[in-house]
C-alpha cells in the first residue's frame, strides 16, 4: 500500500469520489522510512500521531509496529479535518492496507484530546507530530506529549523548517532538557527533527526560564 501510494501520488476518496494529490501534503518516502526506523529502534508498541492527513506516516508507523512483534500493537491518531479536508482518505488507506485493527481514531482537536488522554492516565512509546503548525498549537502539542510519552521517549516532529515549529522545539530543549537526536537536511517542504524527552523530569523553580 505504501509503495502504491508513493508511486502514484494521487488517490480517489471512496466517501465522495473526490480526487486528491497526496504530495507534498503527505510526508515522502525518506521521512516515512526514517520514522519507521525510529519506531523499530525504540521497540514501540503503543504510538500516537497528531494529524492523520493522507495516512502515509501512519502506514509507516503501523508497518514498524507489526515488525516489532508486540502482542497488542496500538496506534492512536487524531485529526479534526479527516472527514472534511481529507475526505477520510487516511482512514481509507489504513483500512485497505489491513491495519485498521491497530488504529484508534479521534476527530478531536489536539488541544482538547491530549489533556483528556493525560487525565485518563494514557501513555505512549513514541509520538509523531504533524498537526497545527502555528506556534501556540505545536507548543501545546509538545508540552502535552512530553507528559504522555514515556520518560526518555521519542517525539518525531515534521515541518521543522517552519519558524514556529523550530521555536517550539527550542523551548523544550532549552527549558525541559529534551535533546535533538536527529535533524534532516534543510527542505522547504518537509524537514524533520527527532526529539528525546528528558529521562528524568527536570526540577525547576516556579520562576525558572531559559530564553529560547
Amino acid at each position: 500500500m505504501i509503495d502504491r501510494l508513493i508511486k502514484e501520488g494521487r488517490a480517489v476518496s471512496r466517501v465522495d469520489g473526490s480526487a486528491h494529490q497526496l504530495f507534498p501534503v503527505a510526508i515522502d518516502a525518506v521521512e516515512g522510512e526514517t520514522l519507521r526506523d525510529w519506531v523499530r529502534q525504540e521497540r514501540a508498541s503503543n504510538t500516537i500521531e497528531i494529524g492523520l492527513g493522507y495516512g502515509i506516516a501512519a502506514l509507516f508507523i503501523c508497518e514498524a509496529l507489526l515488525t516489532n512483534g508486540a502482542a497488542d500493537p496500538h496506534h492512536l491518531v487524531l485529526d479534526p479535518y479527516q472527514e472534511t479536508r481529507f475526505a477520510s482518505c487516511g482512514l481509507q488507506f489504513l483500512n485497505e492496507a489491513g491495519v485498521a485493527g491497530l488504529i484508534e481514531f479521534h476527530p478531536d482537536p489536539s488541544e482538547i484530546l491530549l489533556p483528556q488522554l493525560l487525565a485518563e492516565g494514557r501513555s505512549f512509546d513514541l509520538a509523531f507530530v504533524d498537526g497545527n503548525h502555528r506556534f501556540d498549537g505545536v507548543f501545546l502539542d509538545l508540552i502535552y506529549l512530553g507528559r504522555l510519552v514515556r520518560k526518555g521517549g521519542i517525539i518525531f516532529v515534521d515541518d521543522y523548517q517552519l519558524p514556529a515549529i523550530a521555536r517550539a522545539v527550542a523551548f523544550c530543549t532549552s527549558n525541559l532538557q529534551w535533546t535533538i537526536e536527529d535533524v534532516s537536511a534543510r527542505d522547504p517542504r518537509h524537514q524533520w527533527a527527532v526529539l528525546r524527552t528528558a529521562p528524568v523530569p527536570p526540577q525547576r523553580g516556579f520562576d525558572y526560564f531559559v530564553d529560547f
